[in-house]
């Protein structure tokens, strides 16, 4: 279970509406529109991020489809992943003759 301690505060989100893409997906609501992972932290998971992607013929992940970085209430559950992504990136160090702990 998640901790909740996140919500309401500041580095938990943040809007750049002066950003040339604002907003790069569509959204409901732009005043919740979430820039803080910009580039979503859950691409490496693959199939697994949990968000709505799709497989291009030439095998690239295409989010374009996919606002789950981009809401407000998925810090917690973006966030809660970096320990699976922390041992990915482990797992793939070791195969490359890395010693990454």
């Amino acid at each position: 279970m998640e901790k909740e301690d996140w919500r309401g505060k500041a580095y938990a989100f943040y809007t750049n509406k002066a950003c040339e893409a604002f907003p790069c997906h569509q959204t409901t609501s732009e005043a919740d529109f979430n820039c803080l992972f910009c580039f979503c932290p859950l691409y490496l998971l693959g199939g697994k991020c949990g968000g709505d992607f799709i497989y291009l013929p030439n095998g690239v992940k295409d989010c374009s489809g996919c606002a789950l970085p981009h809401q407000r209430e998925n810090y917690g559950m973006i966030t809660g992943r970096f320990n699976e992504l922390t041992e990915i990136i482990r797992q793939k160090n070791r195969e490359n003759g890395g010693n990454a702990q």
